[in-house]
């Protein structure tokens, strides 16, 4: 497929600003790119040309006639923070190579919709996948795989694409894919290339395997790719890999949110809930020992990129779609507007044009900036709109995101809708009356029903709702009626 006129090279970002991506915490200023250079090949300050060619590349492996990067995406599935345990390869390579942004979240705490966000960079409440059930509201056209294909990319999907995806379904705009749906961690049904079947072994394992093979391919294919790898883990019910099934995992103590006793200021479905301690401790130790396998496959990857000589040159994505509660507020799962359900972890890398290694990026970062990046990184303009922005231009900044939820088939109890304006200081919560019907879209009123306000910085484990029986002087000292104001245009913009 021919390349498009925005694919030109004069038209990606400079290494320049790319490099100002990162905003470290702390002293530490953005490097530039002859010094970031210069610190990663000894103090010689040499140009990015003048490179020496890695060992791959003296062995035969095919040039690159296209400057591009690769984009290699790695999600994974209900993995909150507080995993680094089970990532040491990971935080190994892109911690040391690239950036952490410290202050990432999903922008709707469910698989699909948090999917679909990534893909599109929009929120859910204009992509349309609201639920799990309903993958094909989302418009394929909009999504960054077509954009990137289109633009003369080797597109890959290897693992989970959207729930309750037809398997027999090929999914839009990859050259090549192993989807499986339903997910399993072994012996799993796949969408094997067209063809659909069983294919034995642990599910990491499989996907990660043809992933490899996707990326081998580059030794005789000069275009660039993009491969996205979506792991079972760290989902429930959690079946490790055999050779980690009785790994001994780090005792936790557990954190002032999951011991919290008095939640008369909570809504009514959490001061009713129940989970404990004893439950959260023991799905996160389930949870660490199957990302171990995740761990494995990124220093694969690693290792591959390296073999290739690619590993300069290809950008380099890890997340999760969501986090879960460990008990926190009672609560045991995501779907909450709390910070163990919102935030994931997040770190990318890109040697040869992204920002400084081992930074740390306090932006607030959310999931509608995935697509952004990727199609800024391979210098390709967005046709469709974006509700988020590049991360690699320190320029792109804001001062608070949007999280969204619509109560469905899959709660039985009424937690209702719900949509969050996060701010980098503060996060103010709106419940209302509806949810969602069989076809997927919002019913209700949308009444207000319940409110939360959270003072993040006196407050980081949201212990405290400060609209909780206050007269409307406190609220106006709060600045509620402006966060009020702010969310409904998020929630409309």
């Amino acid at each position: 497929m021919s390349r498009t006129s925005d694919t030109r090279a004069d038209r990606r970002p400079s290494r320049r600003t790319l490099l100002a991506g990162a905003t470290a915490i702390g002293a530490a200023a953005v490097a530039t790119p002859l010094a970031v250079h210069a610190s990663r090949a000894g103090g010689e300050g040499r140009p990015q040309a003048a490179v020496t060619p890695s060992p791959a590349t003296r062995r035969g492996a095919r040039p690159r006639s296209d400057d591009r990067p690769n984009i290699l995406f790695v999600l994974t599935d209900d993995q909150p923070k507080e995993t680094d345990w089970a990532l040491r390869r990971t935080l190994g390579w892109l911690g040391r190579d690239g950036v952490t942004f410290a202050r990432a979240h999903a922008n709707t705490p469910l698989c699909a919709p948090s999917r679909a966000s990534i893909m599109s960079g929009r929120y859910a409440h204009h992509h349309g996948v609201l639920d799990t059930r309903h993958p094909y509201h989302l418009d394929q056209r909009t999504t960054v795989q077509r954009r990137l294909r289109e633009a003369g990319y080797r597109t890959g999907l290897f693992g989970k694409y959207l729930n309750f995806w037809h398997p027999a379904d090929n999914p839009p705009h990859f050259d090549e894919w192993l989807l499986q749906e339903p997910v399993a961690y072994d012996n799993g049904h796949y969408n094997d290339g067209g063809t659909v079947r069983t294919i034995p072994g642990y599910n990491t394992t499989v996907i990660k395997n043809r992933a490899l093979a996707f990326i081998e391919r580059s030794r005789t294919d000069s275009r660039p790719w993009f491969a996205y790898v979506a792991t079972r883990a760290a989902h429930e019910v959690n079946i490790p890999e055999k050779r980690y099934a009785y790994t001994r995992v780090p005792e936790w103590q557990g954190r002032a949110s999951v011991f919290e006793t008095d939640r008369s200021d909570k809504p009514p479905y959490l001061r009713e809930a129940a989970h404990s301690f004893a439950e959260g401790r023991a799905l996160r130790e389930r949870q660490l020992r199957t990302l171990l396998s995740v761990d494995d496959a990124m220093g694969d990857f690693h290792d591959k990129l390296r073999e290739l000589g690619q590993l300069e040159n290809t950008l380099v994505l890890f997340t999760s779609d969501h986090g879960l509660c460990w008990g926190d507020h009672g609560w045991l799962r995501k779907s909450v507007p709390y910070r163990p359900s919102l935030e994931v972890p997040f770190l990318m890398s890109w040697p040869a044009g992204g920002p400084a290694g081992g930074a740390t990026d306090d932006r607030l970062t959310c999931h509608v900036d995935i697509a952004p990046t990727f199609l800024a990184a391979a210098g390709v303009t967005p046709d469709t709109p974006h509700d988020g922005h590049s991360l690699l231009d320190a320029r792109n900044d804001r001062d608070h995101l949007l999280a969204e939820w619509w109560w469905n088939r899959q709660d039985k109890v009424p937690v209702h809708n719900w949509a969050s304006y996060i701010g980098k200081t503060e996060q103010y919560t709106e419940y209302y009356r509806g949810r969602l019907g069989p076809d997927g879209r919002p019913r209700g009123s949308g009444e207000v029903v319940f409110r939360e306000y959270y003072d993040l910085r006196a407050d980081p484990y949201q212990l405290t709702n400060l609209l909780h029986g206050v007269s409307p002087a406190v609220e106006r000292r709060l600045g509620v009626r402006e966060l009020a104001r702010g969310l409904a245009a998020a929630r409309s913009g």
